[in-house]
């Protein structure tokens, strides 16, 4: 596998960013194993992370070697993968915008990544629990899969748990019924979708998350998605992700090609 650190201009934020990204690598010219377009996983980082967390805080590069996909994981700093009303350090910040179209754009044209539908799946812990269902529910012709580990599934609850964040993000207004809610996501897509993503979501049981993870799970079962939820011991950290990283990649429906 080939690790890389790639620096580039985003057009959406106006500024130099980054993402890293595991790729496979090609065999010898004489070789059948494949060289691409890979399948991908655009794989999220948490709210105290950065695109490098991921390589840092797991051996993700070791569980996906052997199973022809890239890793694409972008710095979205603390934006909730949203178009923020207030951008803070980042002027605009119009991170929505950023992950949804430019991310995806710009990894096709840097790396030999497919951009089928079956394809393409998207993960994420945490704050990148929530972008991961965000985007698979709010695209579903993009994304076959997603998977949320410990999500911050219900942002609404930043009101009151984190005010100056939620300022930050969506200024004043009650996102309930937006874009930004993934409960209503959930209902639109599921209700009007023509296709729709298999979704995975994994939360510990003493998480500080728990229960709008138990919540959104609820609101699942009444919504005729496929979908898998796992829970049991586990706090917010990092062995925690390592272990259930490695039951996402297990689950993704990656038909050998």
């Amino acid at each position: 596998m080939a690790y890389i650190q790639c620096r580039f201009f985003s057009e959406v934020l106006g500024l130099n960013t980054s993402m890293s990204v595991i790729l496979p690598e090609p065999g010898p010219a004489d070789s059948p194993q494949q060289s691409g377009p890979y399948r991908v996983l655009y794989l999220l980082h948490g709210l105290s992370d950065d695109d490098s967390a991921w390589v840092r805080q797991t051996a993700i590069e070791r569980y996906v070697a052997g199973l022809g996909i890239a890793v694409v994981m972008p710095q979205v700093f603390h934006s909730f993968y949203t178009n923020m009303t207030n951008g803070g350090m980042v002027s605009g910040g119009r991170f929505w915008t950023f992950i949804s179209e430019e991310v995806p754009r710009i990894a096709q044209s840097f790396f030999p990544i497919s951009a089928a539908r079956e394809d393409n799946f998207v993960a994420g812990l945490s704050m990148g629990g929530y972008g991961a269902f965000k985007l698979a529910l709010s695209h579903p012709e993009r994304y076959a899969a997603a998977a949320s580990l410990s999500g911050a599934l219900d942002v609404r609850t930043a009101k009151q748990r984190t005010p100056e964040l939620y300022t930050q993000l969506f200024g004043d207004k009650d996102i309930t019924g937006t874009g930004d809610d993934l409960f209503h996501l959930l209902e639109r897509t599921s209700s009007t979708a023509s296709v729709k993503p298999k979704l995975y979501q994994a939360c510990g049981t003493e998480d500080f998350l728990y229960e709008e993870n138990v919540a959104f799970r609820n609101a699942l079962s009444t919504s005729g998605m496929d979908y898998i939820y796992e829970e049991g011991p586990g706090e917010h950290n990092w062995d925690y992700w390592d272990a259930r990283i490695r039951d996402v990649l297990k689950w993704l429906p990656m038909n050998n090609k």
